[in-house]
Order: structure tokens, then sequence, then C-alpha cells
């Protein structure tokens, strides 16, 4: 496979989708003009809304969604693959999916993955947050095969869940993918490690754009989007949370070649597990 230049876009987006998509354009604009022929967008490219019925008022149906549209007509128009990191859609059922979308050069749908893994957390600074409460989980891993890369698509939380990552080393990914809005006290804590340790441990690149700053609906996000190699090297990095567009080089042939130093994916092993009980002796002389 081909050597490709792709390019992570980190973005604040607001509660008006027309306005994020029209920050989108711009960037999506500025990647392509520096050669990038796979852009990746961040989770909830279309609108981070936490009330639920301003979410609602602003949800449409993939065939309606001003996100899907501008991606068809950037794609097409710039020749690129554009990923779509996720917005919301509402499912044929009336459900709403936090979806990724990869569109290809033609402006056609390539692609599309339903985030599995729900950010139901409390967190010890008092946020709490219920993503189980606004959107359907998927059930349904995804591997893309590019001209130049098999690409593992994934969504934020779904990167604490390495099984997910190994399944699609597994089925032949060299590029993984995790588009974010991390928090911002979560991705200071275990952003960096996260995104290289499932690198490391697969063999692949990580690519994977993020939302960064204080948002309008009060959230706050940790920025600093990556790229990185399959040796946990990070090639580029939005080292803030201000918008921004980062773009690196990616060679497949250095996945291959990972993996042939540390074979972990063929070395892998069945095996069973037991717990074993620790019956207490009772000492001589202990009461009865």
């Amino acid at each position: 496979m081909a050597m490709f230049k792709a390019a992570a876009i980190q973005m604040r987006s607001g509660m008006e989708p027309e306005r994020n998509v029209r920050d989108m354009e711009a960037l999506v604009r500025e990647a392509a003009g520096q050669g990038a022929t796979y852009v990746q967008t961040p989770e909830m490219t279309g609108a981070m809304v936490r009330d639920s019925d301003a979410r609602n008022a602003v949800t449409a149906s993939e065939d309606k969604d001003i996100v899907v549209a501008a991606a068809r007509r950037l794609a097409g128009e710039l020749g690129i693959f554009l990923h779509i990191g996720s917005t919301a859609i509402r499912r044929a059922d009336g459900k709403i999916a936090n979806r990724a979308l990869l569109f290809a050069p033609d402006g056609g749908l390539v692609a599309a993955y339903d985030k599995i893994h729900m950010f139901d957390v409390d967190l010890d600074n008092g946020e709490s947050w219920r993503e189980s409460a606004a959107y359907e989980p998927g059930d349904k891993a995804i591997v893309v095969e590019l001209p130049f890369a098999k690409l593992g698509l994934a969504i934020c939380y779904d990167v604490r869940f390495p099984q997910l990552f190994r399944a699609e080393a597994l089925a032949g990914a060299n590029v993984l993918s995790a588009p974010a809005a991390f928090t911002r006290q979560t991705g200071e804590a275990h952003w960096h490690v996260l995104q290289r340790a499932r690198a490391i441990e697969n063999g692949a690149f990580m690519i994977s754009a993020a939302q960064g700053g204080k948002h309008e609906d009060g959230r706050e996000t940790y920025g600093h989007s990556l790229i990185v190699d399959p040796w946990g090297r990070i090639l580029a990095e939005a080292d803030h949370d201000a918008p921004a567009v980062i773009v690196a080089e990616i060679d497949p042939a250095q996945s291959q070649a990972a993996r042939g130093k540390i074979p972990n994916l063929k070395n892998a092993r069945e095996f069973s597990l037991e717990t074993e009980r620790y019956a207490s002796a009772r000492f001589k002389g202990a009461a009865s």
C-alpha cells in the first residue's frame, strides 16, 4: 500500500450545525491545501448540545443532515477521503446514533459506524455523563479497505476498550482511529497514553481528531488531536485546545514492519481463567 498524507482537524463545535459546518469546511479545505488525501474531523462535528430538546431539534436523518451533505460535496470537490469523526444522526426507528461516516473522492458514502461504547460515568470533579440516555449504541465494528490502507473505525470512549481495536487489527486494519470529544479532566489524565497504547499493541497508526476548548453548552474538551505511528511515536499533535489542522505522512509499510518486530498479533493464545479461593487457616490461640 502506498504512502499518503493524513490530516486530523481539531474543532470547537457549538450548538448551531450551520456554523459548525462552515468551520468544518474551512478547516477541511486547509487540510486538502496541505496535500492531505485523508481528512478526519472530531466526534460530534455537527453540534455539541447537552440539552435533549435542543439536541433533538438539530438532529436529522442521514439524507437530510447538513454535515452529511457538506461532507459529500467537499469530498467530491477536493478529491479526498473525508472521515466525519461523528455526528448525531436520527435513525429510521427515531432513535439517535453517534455515527461516523466516511466519504470517497467521488462524494459517495463508503462506510458508516455507530459508536458502540456509551460514556456513562460520574467524574470526581462533579461532572456526570449518560451518553446512553441520548444515543443508541451500535453493535458492529467496521474496517474499511481504502486504496492506501485498511482503516478501523471507532469513536472517543471506544478507545478504552482494547478488544475493539484488536479485532480490527486482526481483520487487517493498519490505521486505527478514535475521533473524540474527551473531557478536559479525562484527557489530561489518559488521552496520550491511550492513543499510544492502542497504536503500540496493534502495530498500527492511530489518527484521532478532537474537540477542544470551552463549548457553548458548557462542557470543556481537551483537544490535543494526535497522529501516532505503530511504534507509539507522535507524528503530529495540536498541543492545545484551539481549532487547528495537523498533517503527517503515513507509510502503511511501517505497520507491517512493527508487527514483524513485535508479532503479538500472531503470538496470542487462547486461555482459560480460573479463580482460586484462599481459605485462611485458624491460628493457634485465636478466639473461637
